[in-house]
């Protein structure tokens, strides 16, 4: 049992690690075009991590949603545990509305050490502003929460859904309640088909590589899936698209960009998975190649991260770039939080030492 525990932390370490680090990696070149990065980095593009919002290898809206998506899964099945009540969706819900206050202020309110809702939005690290997404934004204003019979923003296929959805595959319950879960957290934000699809598609390709697959053999189970789906065409041809070009050798920018730009959810997905699979032992390349575009870097970068790091390992990415990451100590603690939680609390928490917070109080179960 300890054994496996100790795997399933390196790995979840690694996913969102990894996805910090794509986002860190994007962030600076988010709005520049391939010709300028160059212009400004060198023929290369960015090789390493950069300065951007004024901070050293920052997290953006893109790791901070992928936190509090971890988070509002940790409370939803505390509160099944202490109170039956099984609703992901709306402590989901609760958890993305507590990332929309910070977009809101500069510091939590009351202090870091006497939050009063959980511990996640007590980090001050979080209260930064960094380009979050309209639909995003907007969907988490609405008074009712949305579904899938009414969904929030039933236009919008923006790739924010995507960019926040791996902890979805993390929870070792199977890719078909990875895919449900995501897609009923997409639609809090984005009503699109393919906006939520794309989501459960990542994250049925993120808990079937944590069960062993190649990240290849992942995206072709995720194109069976994507099958039944009558809306699902749009992320189907993507997915094939980005198969199809990893067979012609290593990742390019042309290559990239041939996918699209990242912006909408299906080709975010695709470019990631492009690299990913056309660099599936080199975190560095495929990290590098999933942010040197024109398009929405940070998003393919994060995506592309939260893959390969779920597929080698926290040991496996680059420690160098892991150790300058802003946030790095609290992306490891969301990682390892969700281990405790979803392993086994008792065992985890008997290996590796209980959290210095009671666990009640740290994820309060509503």
């Amino acid at each position: 049992m300890r054994d496996r525990v100790r795997l399933m932390r390196d790995r979840v370490r690694g996913c969102l690690l990894g996805g910090a680090l794509g986002d860190a990696l994007g962030a600076g070149i988010e709005f520049q075009s391939l010709a300028e990065i160059r212009q400004e980095h060198g023929p290369a593009g960015v090789v390493r991590l950069t300065e951007a919002y004024g901070v050293h290898a920052p997290l953006t809206d893109d790791t901070q949603m992928t936190l509090f998506t971890a988070e509002g899964l940790i409370r939803a099945s505390v509160r099944g545990r202490s109170k039956g009540i099984v609703d992901p969706p709306s402590v989901l819900w609760g958890a993305y509305r507590r990332w929309l206050t910070t977009q809101a202020r500069t510091s939590p309110a009351g202090g870091a050490s006497n939050h009063a809702d959980g511990w996640l939005a007590a980090q001050p690290v979080l209260y930064a502003r960094r380009a979050p997404g309209n639909a995003c934004l907007s969907g988490l204003r609405r008074d009712t929460m949305g579904t899938l019979a009414q969904p929030a923003n039933p236009d919008s296929k923006g790739c924010g859904a995507v960019m926040r959805s791996a902890p979805f595959g993390l929870l070792g319950r199977g890719a078909e309640t990875s895919f449900d879960h995501a897609v009923e957290g997409a639609v809090l934000t984005h009503g699109h088909p393919t906006g939520y699809l794309a989501a459960g598609a990542f994250a049925w390709i993120i808990a079937t590589v944590l069960a062993g697959a190649s990240i290849a053999e992942a995206a072709l189970s995720a194109l069976g899936r994507l099958a039944a789906e009558r809306n699902g065409r749009e992320v189907t041809a993507a997915l094939r698209a980005a198969l199809s070009r990893a067979m012609e050798g290593a990742p390019t920018p042309e290559r990239v960009e041939s996918l699209g730009g990242g912006w909408i959810a299906e080709e975010a997905l695709s470019i990631a998975v492009y690299c990913a699979v056309a660099a599936p032992d080199d975190p560095r390349v495929a990290l590098l190649a999933a942010v040197n575009h024109s398009g929405d870097s940070d998003s393919t970068g994060a995506i592309c991260g939260n893959l390969i790091g779920v597929a080698v390992g926290e040991q496996a990415l680059p420690a160098d770039w892991v150790r300058e990451l802003e946030g790095y100590e609290l992306v490891r603690q969301v990682a390892d939080d969700l281990v405790t939680e979803f392993e086994n609390t008792a065992t985890v928490a008997d290996a590796f030492g209980a959290p210095t917070l009671s666990w009640a109080a740290r994820y309060p179960g509503h």
